[in-house]
């Protein structure tokens, strides 16, 4: 690219992106608040390769009811938070797969596999 292209493609992405604007939503916690709580999407998605003994039921079902409100309500504040919105649906989709876990190692006797699998054998 020339030195003259260059230089129009970075003003057009500044004047196009590094508006007033945009640095007014950014230091707002409309967009802060989302990004802060992307922690806990991260971590139950981390947490979905870990051993379903770990989870916790009665979490697991608070914050997929969590995200589920807080979904509604990011589409219902003036102007939309998608950021928000996104946020949850990451959050909600990990957590109905902690869900599954959690319910297959307690309830539908995958706990009795998993439990066979770790005893050593004893040598006779």
């Amino acid at each position: 690219m020339s030195q003259p292209a260059q230089r129009a493609a970075t003003q057009s992405f500044i004047r196009n992106y590094i508006n007033k604007e945009t640095l007014k939503y950014v230091f707002t916690t409309h967009f802060w608040g989302p990004v802060s709580n992307f922690g806990i999407p991260l971590a139950a998605v981390y947490d979905l390769k870990k051993d379903p003994e770990l989870i916790s039921g009665p979490m697991t079902g608070a914050l997929i009811l969590y995200s589920a409100v807080f979904m509604r309500y990011a589409m219902a504040v003036t102007p939309k938070n998608y950021l928000l919105f996104g946020c949850h649906i990451v959050n909600e989709t990990a957590q109905l797969g902690q869900a599954v876990r959690f319910l297959n190692y307690h309830y539908l006797g995958k706990e009795e596999a998993v439990n066979d699998e770790k005893k050593p054998e004893r040598a006779q």
